[in-house]
């Protein structure tokens, strides 16, 4: 005969491999949902500002307002969003550039509507070798991170993103 501990193991093993087929059965039902919205990004006006310390050069943006409604990405299976938004641009030294301006982490039961106006640049760019004053193509682009309660974490660009210039020179910045 079998003795307890033996038949401890094997309802043990059996459960957890019942609970592994579920969860599996749980991200299937929404592992390929699209999770793309549309995004409205609007710059306003870009007004570089340099800050000088210790590190050199860094440069902070104004830059208007973006609007999106994240209602359709949240289902049974989404936990939270990680939300970024990003510039790339090219310069001599380097083909691409990246860098997050911006982030926001929204949670399940939250205003999934967001309009988000008069917004500042959150981080700083560090520009090294001045890549970015005269910049004619610098494109803002707005990404999130699905966490979901089982499953992958896919990576998801927004479906609009804006390009534009940057200016000539640097603003002034006043001292009181």
């Amino acid at each position: 005969m079998n003795t307890v501990l033996s038949r401890a193991n094997s309802l043990f093993a059996f459960s957890l491999s019942v609970m592994a087929a579920l969860t599996f059965g749980c991200f299937i039902t929404t592992a390929f949902k699209d999770r793309r919205v549309p995004v409205n990004i609007h710059v306003a006006k870009v007004m570089l500002k340099n800050v000088d310390d210790f590190t050199g050069p860094r440069e902070r943006s104004d830059l208007g307002f973006i609007t999106f409604d994240l209602s359709p990405i949240f289902d049974w299976n989404v936990k939270q969003l990680f939300l970024y938004l990003s510039a790339e641009y090219a310069t001599k030294s380097n083909s691409l550039n990246q860098v997050v301006l911006w982030d926001k982490i929204v949670l399940r039961g939250e205003n999934t509507k967001l309009n988000l106006r008069d917004m500042k640049s959150k981080y700083f760019f560090f520009d090294d070798g001045n890549g970015l004053r005269a910049n004619k193509n610098i494109t803002l682009t707005l990404s999130w991170n699905v966490v979901p309660n089982a499953g992958i974490l896919p990576l998801v660009a927004g479906s609009g993103h804006v390009s534009l210039p940057f200016p000539d020179t640097y603003e002034s910045t006043k001292s009181y």
